[in-house]
């Protein structure tokens, strides 16, 4: 019989990670809601703000937390028993392949469909959406390049999560690129984005099903590719950072400058046939109205 003053188990690895990713995901998906939901807080007039501040911390504190376990995590992944079984390996390769190039494929078409279908809503979704990835994978590509950190697959010795080189990134290719996750970044960018776009339309739906259901299919990516090899927990976390503020800025940026030029031209714009005219509309907050101007 076991006694009550044996040491209680230790939680396993994975799952000490797994909760870590959920938390932040939760805690970035309710500020981001919040942040850009009208009528939750005064009109915004500043892309960054001390809420900002807050939920940046978080994600340093996360990292910090989570650093120490980076190595102890690919030993813990990488074990014969679950690497062999196709349940993982299926559900990896699903949603790595959802993240990228899934999301800009989605992004993109729910950008066409709703320029087609003329919802504005939908259009908007996918333009920022797709924004947000670009965004958040040119600051990750910059970072990848620059910290030049080995993968955990690299060193034949095993894991060595202390194995970085600045600069190395730019010439010696995909091998030193593993400091943040690409994949995680375009996961939580859209998740980012969507979020924060549809938090204005549908607040309630967005804290209780549309924020939960994305952040934790992001934190999903960021758990599949820590299963496939190719990156260490901090890097998951920092990816989750840079893509959570790429999707909330560019929603952010195109509420407090509604007439910025890529929305301009790539949503309020209409051709009008027949008359070789185009028609232009303004996208406030919480819908589009025609401004009749040509």
């Amino acid at each position: 019989m076991k006694s009550p003053f044996d040491p209680v188990p230790r939680m396993p690895i994975a799952t000490r990670c797994a909760l870590i990713l959920a938390a932040l995901g939760t805690l970035a998906g309710s500020l981001g809601a919040q942040l850009a939901t009208p009528g939750i807080q005064a009109p915004q007039r500043h892309l960054f703000t001390w809420d900002d501040a807050a939920l940046g911390a978080s994600f340093i504190v996360g990292t910090m937390a989570i650093r120490p376990l980076d190595k102890s995590a690919a030993h813990a992944l990488q074990r014969p028993d679950r690497q062999t079984r196709r349940m993982y390996r299926r559900t990896a390769s699903f949603v790595r392949t959802v993240a990228q190039p899934g999301s800009t494929i989605i992004g993109l078409s729910m950008y066409g469909a709703g320029r087609l279908a003329n919802n504005d809503r939908l259009a908007a979704v996918g333009l920022h959406g797709t924004e947000a990835l670009l965004l958040g994978g040119a600051v990750g590509t910059l970072m990848k390049d620059f910290f030049g950190r080995a993968r955990p697959f690299v060193d034949t010795t095993g894991p060595n999560p202390d194995d970085w080189q600045l600069l190395r990134g730019w010439d010696r290719g995909n091998r030193y690129q593993s400091f943040p996750s690409g994949h995680s970044t375009a996961a939580f960018a859209a998740a980012g984005a969507v979020t924060a776009e549809t938090s204005a339309y549908w607040p309630g739906a967005t804290y209780f099903l549309i924020g939960p259901v994305l952040y934790t299919g992001a934190a999903a990516v960021g758990l599949s590719r820590m299963y496939n090899n190719r990156h260490w927990a901090s890097d998951v976390i920092m990816g989750a950072a840079i893509g959570t503020f790429a999707g909330m800025k560019v929603v952010r940026y195109s509420r407090i400058h509604p007439n910025n030029k890529p929305d301009q031209w790539l949503l309020n714009t209409t051709w009008i046939p027949g008359t070789g005219h185009l028609a232009f509309s303004i996208m406030p907050a919480l819908g589009r109205f025609s401004s009749g101007r040509r």
